[in-house]
């Protein structure tokens, strides 16, 4: 990623000099089509790009430069006068000198297409050859394709056109027609250079609607698209897709007082993206594992509302208001995560938002943020590179958990107003903290400056714990809740909560029977107004989560859980109560094997699917990372024992059954299971209710091969069968699952030694590679990754940089020479990359937790 950065100071200095008034973007995208002999050898396949920039300077005489990633520039002209681009280029930049008040710079460029999914991105569809093209951007990205000025702060707007083959079909942000062999796209509104977009190919395209009408009597009406490659057109349930997005539309249309501002809203589901998804204004773009190819659960359509959802928020917050610069991410992202779940639960199907709020992005949230990389929501963000880590979970998850936090603290009328001023104000402009706090101030009445530093510029999760004290006849005599920061950021906050008091019924379930609303400020905070209540057998001190915080328990609650946790019958405090079990497992407060016994006693009983779902992975988490080493088989053999009698007692064909066969092949080990594995995949044994369709075919696989049951000709029959995009992943990942130090030297290769693979294929390679039940097999790496990793940096895009330094890190190597190790590294290259040290040291963060919980659980060992 060499001179590809750039810094803040340099943003700011361009934009303090330039202002743009139009680009006019022409693309000739019919080279993607041309059989590979035309390519040479060794030389990226590229496409041809003219730009033309209107700008103006604010003093004449003054240079600054443009933005260009490209392996060739033909021609550079700027005011009609043209320049040499051997000596204005340099691969990344064009110098501009001399700038007069009105500018033109013309720019005639060969760009490359990308495999990385990072620019302009190139698949051909193995299952029909097809090729398939579209643009992913942010945060820097559309230098790859187009000459620009690409920073958030210098928004104009944009004519694109683009020439294609015949029959391909070319979509971007504004509307198309195609004349003389020339797509032409409507001009844009003011935008910021990574939210433009193209998407081109053979898709299979459907259409729908919405209307609304306006308060001033006029009617809003927006076409909508749905678009997919054609091989996943049998599987594509646009129905349901536009149903969300209309809902969607209603309810921010009832919420904002803003209307939609970009004409027409596609949703295109694209192959290999990197991303969940993309908020191009007009034409969203999502990766295509959103059209689901065999039964999944109610939580895999609820994760696409909410993306949908997300993504529809930024259309405001992020594409009509944008930030300055990157520092203030989190004016976009999390306002979009909050907005996604309170749009989830106001106005689709997904009644249960918050509960996966709660127990899956806060646990991204809670991880983050006891990183050592942690930092305020409002981040300090030097350049690109630091920009494109921070898309991470505190300026997400984090930061929509603090606005949930504003809205209890401020009224939710009173943020919403604050909502519809900002945007009213700021429309197709930018913005910083300052200007969110000063409208909120307005609609509120309150101080926000205080709360600001508190929740947006400090760093770190807070702990809440109850105490107890009771009287001689058993009630409550004092409830404080106890408030607790780590070293490291010792920051104590307001906290609006809600304690719980719950209790057993004769039933045997777990019941609230009072609550409290307080505010929680210092070290200890009393709650006089549940003096006198009976003793509880549990105290919840995030009760109906409005606060974001790790939740502990007193003595009494901890066994209370252990004993009665499946009786609790409120889906979300149960929810809450796992959150902060496993957060205390991770923590080393809690043995691992508890935890796992936990959900083997427990999951059972759990009606949330989502909820059974993460419970799935937290467990496995534990098995492969906290427990004693010497605890592992019994644990695996009791996780995979428990799985196997869950998915007999589940209903036939209920997501509950899925869930649970799922679950079994993630851990089926032994003779027998790997038996039943087989005899499910060949047919010659069924569990009533259970389709054995492709996807779970593959999953079963996967674990044969893991263990040596299956080979490589079992994965080539399969591939055959399934003879698609989505197929040909899953073999490259179970290739490189197999049990073989060739096999793992071989991946190693691909990954780390060649550019061969696209983005997509390195993904499942590593996913593949790195197996918990091989960790002998993996061990020569340890030493192999900390080689390797500064130059993979160098040389790579950052997206598979980022996957490779994150996906190899050799934390199945857990131990205290691989801690060394990796401090060896990192004390050795105090100059390396920031970015590439941030990673290292969250990894090693995950692995010195991993000993900590591993040391911990080895305590609860029983004697022997």
């Amino acid at each position: 990623m060499p001179g590809e950065n750039l810094t803040r100071d340099e943003a700011r200095e361009r934009a303090a000099l330039l202002s743009v008034d139009g680009y006019d973007v022409s693309l000739d995208v019919r080279s993607a089509v041309a059989g590979e002999g035309n390519v040479d050898e060794g030389a990226p396949r590229t496409f041809r790009s003219v730009t033309t920039i209107r700008f103006r300077c604010s003093e004449p005489g003054a240079s600054s430069f443009a933005d260009l990633v490209a392996p060739s520039v033909t021609a550079v002209s700027l005011n009609g006068n043209d320049l040499d681009p051997g000596e204005v280029f340099d691969g990344t930049r064009i110098l501009l000198e001399d700038l007069a008040a009105d500018n033109e710079l013309v720019v005639d460029a060969q760009c490359a297409y990308s495999r990385t999914g990072e620019g302009l991105h190139r698949f051909v569809d193995p299952e029909d050859g097809e090729v398939y093209l579209y643009t992913q951007y942010e945060p820097a990205d559309s230098r790859r394709v187009f000459a620009n000025f690409e920073q958030p702060d210098l928004k104009a707007p944009f004519r694109f056109e683009v020439r294609a083959p015949e029959e391909w079909t070319v979509w971007s942000n504004g509307v198309g027609e195609r004349h003389d062999g020339v797509w032409r796209f409507a001009e844009t509104k003011p935008i910021s250079t990574y939210i433009t977009c193209v998407v081109a190919g053979p898709y299979h395209y459907v259409t729908d609607s919405y209307s609304r009408d306006l308060g001033d009597g006029t009617t809003l009406e927006i076409p909508l698209g749905a678009l997919c490659r054609k091989g996943l057109a049998p599987h594509f349930d646009a129905d349901d897709v536009f149903l969300v997005t209309k809902q969607g539309l209603d309810f921010f249309h009832d919420h904002f007082d803003y209307p939609y501002p970009f004409g027409k809203y596609d949703q295109a589901f694209v192959p290999e993206y990197n991303l969940g998804a993309m908020e191009n204004p007009g034409l969203v773009t999502f990766r295509e594992e959103f059209i689901f190819r065999g039964k999944v659960t109610r939580a895999s359509y609820e994760s696409r509302a909410n993306v949908i959802l997300h993504e529809m928020a930024h259309m405001w917050f992020g594409d009509l208001v944008t930030m300055e610069w990157w520092d203030d991410l989190w004016l976009k992202e999390s306002f979009a995560d909050f907005m996604g779940a309170f749009a989830l639960v106001g106005g689709t199907r997904f009644k249960d938002g918050w509960i996966t709020f709660a127990n899956r992005r806060k646990a991204w949230a809670y991880r983050a943020d006891q990183l050592p990389s942690t930092h305020p929501v409002t981040a300090d963000i030097r350049d690109l590179q630091d920009a494109k880590l921070n898309f991470d979970g505190i300026t997400y998850a984090k930061g929509a958990s603090v606005l949930k936090q504003l809205v209890a603290y401020v009224g939710q009328d009173a943020f919403l107003e604050g909502a519809r001023r900002y945007f009213k104000r700021h429309a197709y402009g930018n913005t910083r903290l300052g200007d969110l706090l000063s409208v909120l101030e307005e609609t509120s009445g309150r101080d926000m400056g205080t709360w600001a530093r508190s929740w947006l510029q400090t760093a770190g999760v807070n702990s809440l714990t109850p105490q107890v004290l009771l009287s001689a006849d058993g009630r409550i005599d004092e409830l404080a809740v106890l408030q607790e920061a780590p070293e490291s950021h010792p920051e104590l906050r307001p906290h609006r909560v809600a304690i719980g008091l719950y209790g057993l019924t004769p039933e045997g379930t777990l019941e609230r029977y009072t609550r409290a609303e307080v505010d929680v400020d210092g070290a200890r905070t009393v709650v006089p107004e549940l003096v006198g209540e009976r003793a509880p057998e549990l105290v919840l001190v995030n009760d109906d989560d409005l606060t974001y915080c790790k939740t502990r328990f007193d003595e009494t609650s901890l066994e209370t859980l252990r004993a009665h946790l499946g009786g609790l019958t409120d889906p979300l405090a149960r929810a809450l109560c796992w959150s902060a079990l496993w957060n205390m497992t991770r923590d080393a407060l809690l043995p691992a094997r508890d935890f796992v016994e936990l959900v083997l006693r427990f999951a059972g009983r759990e009606s949330d699917i989502g909820v059974l779902q993460m419970l799935h992975a937290w467990a496995n988490s534990s098995l492969v990372h906290y427990v004693a080493p010497g605890w592992r088989e019994t644990g695996g053999r009791s996780l995979a024992e428990g799985a196997l009698r869950e998915l007999r007692q589940a209903a036939p064909g209920s997501e509950h059954q899925l869930a649970w066969a799922r679950f079994f092949a993630t851990v089926a080990s032994d003779e027998a299971d790997l038996r039943l594995l087989r005899d499910l995949l060949e047919g010659t044994s069924t569990i009533e209710g259970l389709d054995v369709d492709q996807e779970l075919r593959w999953a079963f696989l996967e674990q044969l091969t893991v263990h040596g049951v299956a080979d490589e000709k079992d994965l080539a029959a399969e591939l055959a069968r399934d003879d698609t995009a989505s197929g040909k992943r899953h073999q490259v990942r179970c290739l490189a699952a197999r049990p073989s130090t060739a096999v793992k030297a071989q991946a190693w290769a691909q990954v780390v030694e060649s550019e061969a693979l696209s983005n997509a294929l390195v993904e499942a390679t590593i996913g593949g590679w790195g197996q918990s039940s091989q960790r002998e097999l993996l061990a020569p790496y340890a030493e192999k990754y900390f080689a390797a990793i500064e130059r993979v940096w160098e040389q790579r895009s950052i997206q598979i940089g980022m996957d490779v330094v994150r996906g190899l890190f050799p934390s199945l190597a857990d131990s205290r020479e691989t801690l060394d190790a990796t401090d060896a590294w990192l004390a050795a290259h105090e100059a390396a990359a920031p970015a590439l040290r941030r990673l290292v040291l969250e990894a090693r963060d995950d692995l010195a937790r991993a000993l900590r919980g591993q040391a911990r659980d080895a305590e609860a060992a029983p004697a022997r």
